[in-house]
Order: C-alpha cells, then sequence, then structure tokens
C-alpha cells in the first residue's frame, strides 16, 4: 500500500508540474502576449514562444519545459522502482499534464520538450532521449518530412516501435509508448490535411 502512495504521489507530482504551462504564461506576463491567440496552430508551446515573445524567452521557455519533464522522473527514481509497470506511468505523466493540463484540459501543447525531459530524467540511461534525437534529426535533416506536424508523428512513430525492439526493461518500454502515443494524438487533433513531403538531404 505504501508503495503505491509513492507511485500516485509521483504520477500526482509529474502530471502538476507538467500542467504549468510556462510556454503560455511567461511571453503573457513578461511580454504582455498570447502566443496562443497570435499562433494558427494556438499551441502553448516553446516554438511559438520563440517565435511571437523573442529567442530569449523562447530559450527559458524550452529550458523550463525540458525541466519539469526531467525533475519529477529523476527525483522519482531514487525513492521508487524503475523496473515495476507503475513506473511507466510516473515516465509519461508530465507529459500528459502538458497535452492535458489540469486548469486548460483541452488546450495542452504537443509536448515535444517536455517528452525529451522525461526521458534525460532516466539519467545515466541515455538512450532513450538519444534514439529519440536521433529519428529527429533523421527526419529533419537527412531524410526530410515536411511539414513539422507530419515529422513528428514520424519521429515518434519510429521511437515507439524502435523502443518496443531494442529497450528491455518493460517499464520504459511502457513509459516511452505512453509518451510516443501522447504526442502522436496531440499533433493528429491539430491536422489540418497538410500534404506530406519527403526529400532527401541536398535534394
Amino acid at each position: 500500500m505504501i508503495n503505491l502512495f509513492s507511485y500516485g504521489c509521483f504520477i500526482l507530482l509529474g502530471y502538476l508540474s507538467g500542467s504549468i504551462l510556462y510556454a503560455y504564461w511567461i511571453p503573457k506576463y513578461f511580454c504582455h502576449i498570447d502566443p496562443v491567440k497570435l499562433s494558427t496552430d494556438q499551441n502553448p508551446g516553446a516554438f511559438n514562444a520563440f517565435k511571437y515573445a523573442g529567442w530569449k524567452i523562447g530559450f527559458v521557455c524550452i529550458f523550463l519545459d525540458v525541466l519539469k519533464g526531467f525533475v519529477p522522473v529523476y527525483l522519482s527514481s531514487k525513492y521508487i522502482d524503475a523496473n515495476s509497470m507503475l513506473y511507466g506511468l510516473v515516465l509519461a505523466a508530465p507529459v500528459f499534464g502538458h497535452a492535458f493540463p489540469i486548469f486548460h484540459f483541452t488546450n495542452g501543447g504537443k509536448a515535444i520538450a517536455v517528452s525529451f525531459g522525461c526521458l534525460l530524467g532516466l539519467f545515466p540511461n541515455l538512450y532513450p532521449v538519444i534514439l529519440l534525437a536521433i529519428f529527429y534529426l533523421l527526419f529533419s535533416f537527412i531524410i526530410v518530412i515536411g511539414p513539422h506536424l507530419h515529422r513528428s508523428i514520424a519521429t515518434y512513430a519510429c521511437f515507439l516501435f524502435a523502443s518496443i525492439l531494442t529497450t528491455s526493461k518493460s517499464s520504459i518500454v511502457l513509459g516511452t509508448a505512453l509518451i510516443s502515443c501522447i504526442v502522436i494524438f496531440k499533433h493528429l487533433l491539430k491536422y489540418k490535411k497538410e500534404p506530406v513531403s519527403i526529400r532527401l538531404l541536398g535534394r
């Protein structure tokens, strides 16, 4: 019972941490702009903070979005068993919080930056975050997929299948699967029938 309570506390901590939409609140209170209303995709994410509030605010927002995923996951590994399947829920909780925040449940972000933060929280096991970064770089610079929505979906779909095939720890597989499904689902909600383009580097 105590163990279940501990997992529940870290799941809740991760969800609440993820629910803080820094890329919405920081531009609003420091720059007096609403990046959600100004943007075409109405996404409270770091990209729109960069675009509408400037690079300084953008870097602060992306740093805090990564941090809000990193901190609860990293702390949890000190107190609970990362081999338990419940740990998969802990790993994905900040991503779910960002995508479906407690006070703006239907207006969350796409959860890309926070997903990197969650995977960094697995330190010293950096394999999952490196794997995700490899697919992002692959589809951004070598097999270039556009627009960004399709690139992100392809990235997380490949990351999901690669994690299932190459990760031995079931709890991490569950966590990465949940993260991937949440991010893909949030991108699909923003889908506006944009045509996909694929080209190789240099063409």
